[in-house]
C-alpha cells in the first residue's frame, strides 16, 4: 500500500522547502523532506488497519498544513491449502530415528497458530505462534508406542484447518535370537523327536528365522507378526554338532550363540530268564522182552 501526502503550492512559492510527515491515530510513523514524498506500507498486516493522515509544513516559516484522515482497513485472509509433510518420506521409522512433522498452508495473512496432535488422544503435541506459512515439530527418539495416525491444524483467528492425517509406523530391530531344545541333552538318543525353537526378546514382525546346524541352513521359518519360530526333528546319529539360528527383520541379521548337540545310539540288552526257558522233564522206564524164562522169585 503506498500513501501519497501532495499539496498545491502558489507558482510564487514552487521553491519553498516542504517537510512532510505521516501518522496513524495520531502517532507520527514517518517524515522526510521530499517534494512528492510517499509512504510504502509492504506487506500490510491487520495490525496496520486505521486512520492515517499528513502533515506538510514548511522549513523556514513554521507553517503547517494537516490533511483529512484516510481509514485503511486490511482484512485478514483466512488460511488456506492445509499440508502435512513427514520426514523420512513415508512415516516408516526405526525406534530411536528422529521424527520430524511439517505443517504448512499455501496462504494466510497474521499470526497463524499451528498446533500437532495424535488421533486417539486428546493431548496437543505441540503449538506455535508465528507469521511464517510453515512450522515444525520434531519427535526426537521416536519409540514403538509413538506410531499411529498424526495430524496438524492452522489457525489465524477468521478460519482454523486442520490437515489430513498421515500414518507413522515405528518397526523395531530384532534382538539377537535365543537357540533352545525341548529335551535336555541327557536325552538325545536316536529316534528321539526334538523341538528346536528360535526367540527374539524385542523386534517388530515380519521376522525370517534361519535355523543352522555346523553352518548350513537346515530350516527357514517366519513369524508375520513377531515372535518365535520352531520346528520339529527326529535324531539321527548325524544330527550331533553344533546348531545356531538366525533372524532378520530388514534390519540387519542376529545370530544366536551356538549350542552343541550330542546324539546318542541306544543300546538293548536283553537278559535270560531260566525259569521261563525250561520246559518240564519226564522221566520213562522202558522193558524190554525177552527170551530167557525167569521165575517169579529172581525180582524177589
Amino acid at each position: 500500500v503506498t500513501l501519497s501526502c501532495e499539496t498545491q503550492l502558489p507558482p510564487e512559492k514552487e521553491n519553498i522547502q516542504l517537510h512532510f510527515s505521516f501518522f496513524r491515530y495520531g502517532r507520527i510513523i514517518s517524515s522526510g523532506q521530499k517534494r512528492a514524498p510517499k509512504l510504502q506500507l509492504s506487506k500490510v498486516q491487520k495490525e496496520d488497519s486505521g486512520a492515517y493522515f499528513c502533515v506538510a509544513e514548511t522549513v523556514t516559516s513554521g507553517v503547517r498544513k494537516k490533511s483529512h484522515p484516510v481509514w485503511i482497513q486490511v482484512q485478514r485472509i483466512p488460511v488456506f491449502g492445509i499440508h502435512l509433510e513427514v520426514n523420512p518420506p513415508g512415516g516408516q521409522l526405526t525406534e530411536g530415528q528422529t521424527l520430524a512433522l511439517l505443517c504448512s498452508v499455501a496462504g494466510g495473512t497474521g499470526n497463524i497458530m499451528f498446533s500437532w496432535h495424535k488421533e486417539g488422544t486428546e493431548t496437543v503435541l505441540k503449538k506455535k505462534t508465528q507469521r511464517s506459512l510453515v512450522a515444525e515439530f520434531e519427535i526426537l527418539t521416536i519409540s514403538e508406542n509413538e506410531a499411529g495416525k498424526y495430524y496438524c491444524t492452522a489457525n489465524n483467528i477468521n478460519r482454523q484447518l486442520r490437515s489430513k492425517s498421515v500414518s507413522i509406523s515405528v518397526k523395531i530391530p530384532v534382538s539377537p535370537p535365543i537357540l533352545t531344545f525341548s529335551t535336555p541333552q541327557a536325552q538325545t538318543f536316536v529316534g528321539k523327536v526334538v523341538e528346536l525353537g528360535c526367540k527374539v526378546q524385542r523386534g517388530s514382525g515380519p521376522i525370517l528365522y534361519r535355523f543352522y546346524h555346523e553352518g548350513k541352513i537346515i530350516k527357514n521359518s517366519s513369524a508375520p507378526l513377531g515372535g518365535a519360530a520352531s520346528f520339529n526333528l527326529s535324531l539321527t546319529e548325524q544330527h550331533s554338532g553344533n546348531y545356531s539360528c538366525e533372524a532378520d527383520n530388514g534390519f540387519g541379521p542376529q545370530l544366536s550363540e551356538g549350542v552343541k548337540l550330542s546324539v546318542t545310539a541306544m543300546i538293548f540288552m536283553k537278559s535270560l530268564n531260566l525259569s521261563k526257558c525250561l520246559a518240564p522233564v519226564t522221566l520213562c522206564i522202558i522193558f524190554h522182552k525177552s527170551d530167557d524164562v525167569h521165575n517169579d522169585d529172581d525180582f524177589n
